[in-house]
């Protein structure tokens, strides 16, 4: 289990460029499953998540050679799909979240798709139910095997299109069916689908590739199948909870960073957020400057209410941030309620922080109110575990934002979702060291 020790107090400067985007990539990934041509993909950022998905892709047949840094050439034309019975293939699936999103490519272009019970991180309940729900209504069998957590979805006389009311707006469950129905026969028509910039991307993905969606970026999504996709050529957008980071981090720690190529209007209302907690930015051309502040003021509701910040889907605020949002508000001045609404078990890190001194009172598994100490008393470093990619990271801007030593151990869910995160941080003038 790896370590971060971290030497905080230290004021960063600099340019920093946001890895490509994980969510995007964990989707677009699987789109080289749908044709038997070749795909490349551009700006994959080299983390756990990304490198496992690849080497399951690899275990089941598909070509894949590295072209340059984060773009790879993806072949898909000797796919083994009885691997997908295999042991082998069910401890690799088991360890990875994404792996869920394999199915439906397979189960649109061969008519069956297997997955173990996909892994991740621990942060609450995160049902399948959407995802083979739409598979069924698209014609395909479903089942599960309880004891050992296998699911099976098969349409021996292929899918078929079909209208379907998503019970949640999930975005994987969107992704996998948006997947499936590109190769069924007749129109299908997804109600309640995600709306996510990365879910956008995998649609003109799909068309570049001869699909034919309608409705992207809107909730009503229709879907012309066709018999065959071909190859396409796509670049990831850069990724915004990374961006969303770095502004919490800048703030923390007093520090001047430049943001580099953001895809500002892909953010939607996460600068208006940070906004909210009185951080400065600005933009310039494409690139989020972020200026050293000595104080940052949470604003309050124009009836003077304490602010409340809160997770919805897209274009509400993404919940892979509001762990950053709290510890960022934390030496802000002023409170605010922080409502984890969609995971269960997201906010069980505050803890730690309360431990190195903050002030926070966590009122129920779904919302933690933030007393700012307005950097009057700065954190303090302490030992700690990551529990989950996002409350990694957000301890790792708390701590070097502290006085003093913080070791956080169980980094490995920090690299899952962060690309070289320490050597990143300390060519700004961080002092992170990797144990």
């Amino acid at each position: 289990m790896g370590t971060f020790e971290v030497h905080g107090g230290n004021k960063l400067k600099g340019e920093i460029v946001p890895q490509g985007a994980k969510n995007e990539a964990l989707q677009v990934l699987n789109t080289v499953l749908l044709t038997d041509q070749e795909v490349i993909i551009s700006n994959l950022p080299d983390i756990i998540d990304v490198n496992k998905l690849i080497n399951l892709l690899q275990a089941l047949g598909v070509k894949v050679q590295k072209l340059d840094k984060g773009k790879y050439s993806f072949l898909a034309n000797e796919v083994d799909v009885d691997y997908m019975l295999t042991d082998e293939f069910k401890e690799k699936g088991a360890g990875l979240r994404g792996s869920i999103m394999i199915v439906g490519p397979l189960l649109g272009r061969f008519g069956r798709g297997y997955i173990p019970q996909p892994g991740g991180d621990k942060i609450g309940r995160r049902r399948l139910d959407t995802h083979f729900i739409g598979f069924e209504k698209l014609g395909a069998e479903f089942n599960y095997d309880s004891k050992n957590k296998f699911f099976k979805a098969e349409a021996k006389d292929g899918l078929k299109g079909a209208y379907m009311l998503l019970d949640e707006a999930s975005v994987t469950g969107t992704a996998n069916i948006v997947m499936a129905a590109v190769l069924a026969e007749g129109k299908t028509t997804i109600y309640n689908a995600a709306c996510e910039p990365y879910l956008q991307q995998l649609c003109k993905m799909l068309n570049a590739m001869g699909a034919k969606i309608s409705g992207i970026g809107s909730n009503l999504i229709s879907i012309e199948g066709v018999e065959k996709l071909g190859g396409c050529e796509h670049r990831i957008l850069p990724d915004m909870i990374e961006i969303g980071s770095f502004i919490g981090l800048a703030a923390m720690t007093q520090s001047d960073i430049l943001i580099k190529d953001v895809a500002y209007n892909e953010l939607g209302v996460i600068p208006a957020n940070f906004k909210k907690l009185g951080i400065k930015m600005e933009l310039i051309g494409d690139d989020l400057h972020i200026p050293e502040q000595d104080v940052y003021e949470i604003e309050s509701f124009i009836d003077g209410s304490i602010m409340t910040i809160s997770d919805s889907p897209w274009p509400g605020f993404t919940p892979d941030l509001l762990s950053i949002m709290l510890v960022t508000a934390t030496q802000a001045r002023g409170s605010v309620l922080i409502h984890q609404k969609m995971f269960e078990s997201r906010l069980f890190f505050v803890d730690k922080l309360i431990d190195m001194g903050a002030q926070i009172i966590l009122c129920d598994p779904h919302r933690a109110t933030v007393i700012g100490l307005e950097r009057k008393s700065m954190l303090r470093g302490i030992t700690m575990t990551s529990p989950d990619i996002r409350a990694g990271v957000s301890l790792l801007i708390a701590a070097l934002s502290a006085k003093g030593k913080s070791t956080i151990h169980n980094i490995e869910q920090i690299d899952r979702g962060y690309e070289n995160i320490e050597l990143r941080l300390n060519n700004l003038g961080a002092d992170i060291r990797r144990k």
